[in-house]
């Protein structure tokens, strides 16, 4: 008969100690993170909130922009491509109504193929002012005023927006007239119409699903033959905001409406999905 080696008792005091460090150090890092926000997430991805940083805060945000489109090889062959975008961005609460937002934005092309198409703003930067018009809930409608300046490789920007949100219990109701003028460095000229709407339900502090539509649509000032990319384009599906105090994630997945059945060609700078992740923190 075999006997049973008698445990080691350091042993199991050592890994009795080792896990209760383990729960020490998880228990350090849960508490660093607040149960309350105190950052300015945006639920819905493209479409900006009414609320602004108050004075002396500051955010960062990361975003992610992609799109599947068609492209052609340098060997000549079709295939498909991820069209991105990254942006990110600095915010800072002037005042408790005003905030200002300077972006960093890259799209990164791949020598592969040859014509990539860029998608958002390109490479570049912009500068951007959000100021509320009054006091949350002072309104029936609460009601901002947003204006930007973009300069990128192909262009300069002009943009203005009017947000308007309205909260319905836990239901979050917003929209953004939004608009730009685009002055390209060749001496052409177009204006940008970007509506959008959405509605967020605040199931909780954490989680916060939605549901998001947004439109893209170019006119230039001269008279010209319309293509594909220049619209109307129209984009719908669901968001998420997972909040986790100081930090946050927001996702949004989008098909396009029009044009369903068009099979996508070269060139096309928009494919029939859209994916946007917004992921930010407060400082």
């Amino acid at each position: 008969m075999t006997s049973k080696s008698p445990s080691n008792p350091c042993r199991t005091r050592w890994a009795y100690v080792n896990k209760y460090k383990i729960f020490q150090i998880l228990a350090a890092v849960l508490s660093l993170v607040p149960l309350h926000a105190s950052a300015n997430p945006r639920p819905l991805p493209f479409t900006y909130i009414y609320e602004t940083l108050s004075k002396g805060e500051a955010e960062i945000e990361q975003y992610v922009d992609m799109t599947p489109v068609r492209v052609l090889a340098v060997s000549g062959e079709r295939a498909w491509y991820a069209a991105s975008q990254f942006q990110t961005e600095f915010e800072y609460g002037i005042t408790d109504r005003l905030e200002l937002g300077l972006y960093v934005t890259f799209a990164p092309s791949n020598p592969a193929f040859a014509l990539t198409p860029t998608i958002g703003n390109g490479n570049g930067f912009k500068q951007r002012l959000r100021y509320r018009l009054a006091e949350l809930g002072q309104w029936p409608v609460d009601v901002a005023l947003y204006g930007e300046v973009s300069e990128n490789e192909r262009e300069i920007e002009l943009e203005g927006k009017i947000i308007v949100q309205r909260h319905l219990g836990p239901l979050r109701m917003v929209a953004n007239a939004w608009a730009e003028h685009e002055i390209e460095y060749n001496g052409e000229r177009e204006w940008v119409l970007n509506p959008t709407a959405g509605a967020v339900l605040e199931v909780s502090p954490t989680v916060q699903p939605g549901f998001e539509y947004w439109m893209r649509a170019e006119y230039g000032d001269e008279e010209t033959a319309r293509n594909f990319n220049m619209g109307p384009h129209h984009f719908v599906g669901p968001t998420l905001l997972l909040e986790f105090g100081k930090l946050w994630w927001s996702t949004g997945a989008y098909v396009r409406l029009n044009d369903i059945h068009r099979s996508a060609a070269i060139g096309d700078n928009l494919g029939r999905v859209w994916i946007r992740s917004v992921i930010g923190i407060g400082l």
